[in-house]
């Protein structure tokens, strides 16, 4: 008895890619490309009325994110696995695509080869992340051994969205990098900003950084990233 291969849709708002990953696909007698979608709402409508067993989905879209868009899908098509292609290495953009339901992780600087065992692996309802998504995951598990039971206690009381915010501000990205990356607008990073200077009593970016590796708000190995 015939094995049905595996109907894989390509969501990427670059074309090329799209036809790249096809190319690949094409050579693997188990697994078939179905279709490309270059936008959130064509991936949406395409599965309104096509069977499909697995995406491939990046993170940037024109109409949205690769994450809203996972959130969407598992919501309305359950049985459809997601696997993330994606430029994106930063910690909290993983964490965001997991919760949404995504079933693998495989950066694009990876071998494309990996695309391949990714998709049987996930089809198998298994679990996939690329080599270098599990070392990016493994250079940011723990906690900094410097924090004393004093300055636990000291700790302002940051949201989660802030520490996001200090995070990315400690590698140096600029109010537009952090709204890409968490998806919100820049006057909101704005806004976190000022209340992260407030609630820390820091005056300056430096000033900021200095407390927040004193608090362990914020590890060492992050800020030099």
């Amino acid at each position: 008895m015939t094995m049905e291969p595996i109907r894989v849709l390509i969501v990427d708002d670059h074309q090329l890619m799209v036809e790249g990953l096809k190319s690949l696909l094409e050579d693997e007698e188990d697994i078939a490309f179905v279709a490309g979608a270059n936008s959130m709402a064509e991936a949406l409508s395409f599965l309104n009325s096509n069977t499909i067993d697995v995406i491939l989905m990046d993170i940037n879209m024109p109409d949205g994110s690769g994450i809203e868009a996972t959130e969407k899908i598992k919501i309305l098509y359950p049985a459809v696995k997601v696997i993330a292609l994606t430029m994106h290495d930063d910690i909290s953009i993983i964490t965001k695509m997991v919760k949404a339901g995504a079933s693998g992780y495989i950066l694009k600087r990876t071998n494309m080869n990996e695309v391949i065992d990714a998709l049987r692996t996930v089809h198998n309802n298994g679990r996939y992340l690329s080599s270098n998504t599990q070392q990016i995951i493994m250079d940011n598990i723990g906690t900094p051994s410097s924090i004393s039971d004093d300055k636990e206690e000291s700790k302002p009381s940051l949201s989660s969205r802030e520490i996001e915010v200090l995070s990315l501000i400690a590698k140096e990205y600029n109010n537009e990098q952090i709204a890409e990356t968490l998806f919100i607008s820049e006057r909101t990073v704005e806004a976190h900003r000022r209340n992260i200077f407030i609630k820390t009593k820091t005056k300056s970016i430096v000033g900021l950084i200095k407390y927040a590796i004193s608090k362990g708000l914020i590890k060492i190995d992050q800020e030099n990233k």
